[in-house]
């Protein structure tokens, strides 16, 4: 039974942009200020492939678990249904935190991302985002002249909340 099936859950954010390094293993200490964020290290962690960029999407479990409880709606024998969740799927790894702190990038997500050395850890509100510094740049540099348009169709027609946040 999972936890999320009868209840409404506060969303748990998460805040900020790191900068690390990954040793030659792969392997990557995750910053103290984003531990305390995620909590409960024991749970575990969901690693997957982005579905629009390439980077790596680490979900703490709980929230994996609720990705999975839509996902598991979808109609298995619709061919689109069957090829997205294969897709989405395709290389997804469980990851833990050993004893230090660190996590283990796998090698063929090391390759996906092109991972070199330098990372940034980017909170995506309930994830972490894994980049290679330089295509994160690149990326937040290329949408810059966009991100104006796009904040406006995506966001210009919410005003229903009474919190005085439009």
């Amino acid at each position: 039974i999972c936890p999320y099936s009868n209840q409404k859950e506060k969303l748990k954010t998460l805040i900020g942009t790191y900068e690390c390094k990954v040793d030659a293993k792969g392997r990557l200490m995750l910053p103290t200020s984003l531990k305390k964020q995620l909590g409960s290290l024991e749970d575990g962690f969901v690693l997957k492939r982005s579905v629009f960029q390439p980077c790596l999407e680490l979900f703490p479990m709980a929230e994996w678990n609720k990705m999975m409880l839509k996902i598991n709606k979808l109609n298995r024998f619709n061919k689109k249904n069957d090829d997205f969740i294969r897709r989405f799927t395709a290389g997804v790894k469980m990851i833990e935190i050993d004893a230090t702190g660190r996590l283990l990038i796998p090698k063929d997500l090391v390759v996906f991302a092109q991972i070199d050395k330098d990372i940034v850890l980017n909170s995506a509100i309930n994830i972490i985002e894994i980049w290679d510094k330089d295509k994160y740049e690149n990326a937040i540099e290329n949408a810059v002249g966009d991100f104006a348009d796009l904040a406006e169709e995506v966001m210009g027609n919410f005003n229903d909340d009474e919190d005085g946040i439009s």
